[in-house]
């Protein structure tokens, strides 16, 4: 056991700016491609809520809008069920080589985690969309918001308090798949590993520092979101505004006999109320 921390100094010694170099790599990546990732996925979301109505929509529109919801939907389901370093494979490979389509390193893996981590998205936000009360849209449509205004000012901002978790999960997922980016020639952490490894043969110590350094960025990830999803939720005390009588009293009838709801009246106070109120009328009638 001693002889396997002294081999693990020995490796951070030598190679700690290349763990640090990796690992700042990967954030980067992992960064970049959950936040376009996520413009993705809100903007295929929201696409794919769309609704069409038989009655009103032209035949045209109903025709594209199918088509449309037909093409998200295979977007999807490509992404999602193939793995990344497949879809790295095809189109930094493939690309060049059937389309001639030549796409720099960083380019290619900034796209990549982008689509597929879109692809994820897109039905969390979907998801979150659906979760909404129908009367929120219905609502906004009542007073002549369109689809993209509903979504934009109404839907939206209540639905990403909803899927905020998920953002942050896809985040965590994206910081240990980007490992695979090693296939296009990024030198991110798990690339530096393996280059450390194959000049020392120190597997296990290499291995012990990736899984420290990798859980380490994550558990930062998971500390921050759930700071942001806090201060998100608010306060959790509330207090009422009881200094202005005008708040107090808005909307509210206030009756001769009961008074308003708001009212503390004891029995007998009622009684004088209700008698100076008889008294009142009586005199009125006698007046005329």
């Amino acid at each position: 056991m001693q002889d396997f921390f002294m081999n693990c100094a020995t490796v951070l010694q030598k190679y700690g700016f290349s763990y640090l170099r990796g690992a700042g790599t990967t954030l980067l990546l992992a960064l970049v491609g959950t936040f376009f990732g996520c413009l993705i996925g809100f903007a295929v979301g929201a696409l794919q809520t769309i609704p069409i109505d038989k009655q009103r929509d032209p035949a045209w529109k109903r025709v594209l809008l199918k088509i449309l919801h037909i093409f998200l939907r295979c977007y999807v389901e490509l992404f999602r069920g193939t793995p990344m370093i497949v879809q790295a494979v095809f189109i930094y490979y493939g690309l060049l080589q059937v389309f001639g389509i030549k796409m720099g390193m960083w380019t290619a893996g900034f796209f990549i985690v982008s689509i597929n981590t879109g692809a994820y998205m897109a039905e969390t936000v979907r998801g979150g969309i659906v979760s909404i009360d129908p009367g929120q849209t219905e609502g906004a449509m009542a007073i002549g918001m369109n689809h993209w205004q509903t979504m934009l000012h109404v839907i939206l901002p209540q639905a990403l308090r909803n899927i905020m978790p998920q953002i942050g999960n896809n985040y965590i997922i994206n910081v240990k798949d980007t490992s695979v980016m090693f296939i296009i020639g990024f030198t991110e952490f798990f690339a530096q590993h393996r280059y450390i490894v194959g000049v020392n043969n120190m597997y296990f110590p290499s291995a012990a520092i990736e899984m420290i350094g990798y859980l380490t960025l994550t558990l930062t990830a998971s500390f921050l979101l759930r700071l942001i999803e806090k201060l998100m939720d608010g306060s959790d005390s509330y207090e009422l505004a009881q200094g202005d009588q005008l708040v107090m009293a808005a909307g509210t009838y206030s009756h001769p006999d009961r008074g308003t709801p708001f009212d503390e009246q004891n029995k007998e106070y009622r009684e004088q109320a209700k008698s100076a109120l008889k008294n009142r009328n009586g005199s009125a009638r006698g007046d005329r």
